[in-house]
């Protein structure tokens, strides 16, 4: 389907620093099927939980408060790239949950060459991470998969996005043909840092609603 490409918003003024790239240890591979795929070991999100993390995922919807300003929280999780979430389908129990599909819009590093607009559905989400796979003409085509983990200090974050297909007959034909055509390595590397940026910022964003929530129930 079509979709009109939505504009970059302007970026918001946030009171923390975006942790660099070096922060992270990450890599770029081809496996065994031709499929890109990319790893991130974030550093250690301080003073948060894997269940605090996991809440964020099933509550991305809605504003928070930064420095007396109401913003969105999707668009405050990434200052510079973020563009727009969509709980596209619910999930069972009517929420963002296993079984919903998220309309995910983001140009990484503000660079409409990596404009990225997928609704794709969402596999595993609790206290151990968040898989989330994009499905067309009956083949997997993208996985982003999040770990969490409970470490001395807060929460131990590894994701891995994989790109291409394992079909015997086509892999060798549509997955080049992906990485030239609509997700290049380039892009790829793009997406590593912007997911540095945006892990890392939670350690920052989720206190500031994650007890507010609570308390409140």
């Amino acid at each position: 389907m079509f979709r009109r490409r939505l504009p970059l918003p302007p970026p918001r003024q946030l009171p923390w620093q975006l942790k660099p790239l070096q922060s992270a240890h990450t890599s770029v591979r081809y496996d065994e099927f031709g499929r890109m795929v990319m790893r991130i070991r974030h550093d250690i999100l301080k003073d948060v939980t894997p269940a605090m993390v996991a809440w964020w995922f099933r509550n991305i919807a809605g504003d928070m408060q930064i420095q007396g300003e109401q913003l969105n929280r999707y668009l405050v999780w990434h200052p510079h790239d973020h563009i727009r979430w969509e709980l596209a389908q619910p999930g069972p129990d009517g929420g963002a949950s296993a079984g919903a599909k998220f309309r995910i819009v983001e140009a990484f590093g503000r660079n409409l060459d990596f404009y990225f607009d997928v609704t794709e559905t969402v596999t595993r989400l609790d206290d151990s991470g968040m898989t989330i796979e994009g499905h067309r003409l009956g083949q997997q085509v993208t996985r982003l998969n999040h770990d969490f983990s409970a470490v001395q200090g807060g929460t131990l974050y590894v994701s891995s996005l994989t790109i291409g297909i394992t079909m015997p007959i086509l892999k060798d034909l549509v997955n080049p043909l992906i990485y030239r055509a609509i997700f290049p390595e380039a892009m790829g590397r793009a997406w590593l840092k912007h997911n540095v940026e945006e892990v890392g910022l939670l350690e920052h964003i989720i206190p500031l609603v994650y007890p507010r929530a609570h308390a409140a129930a």
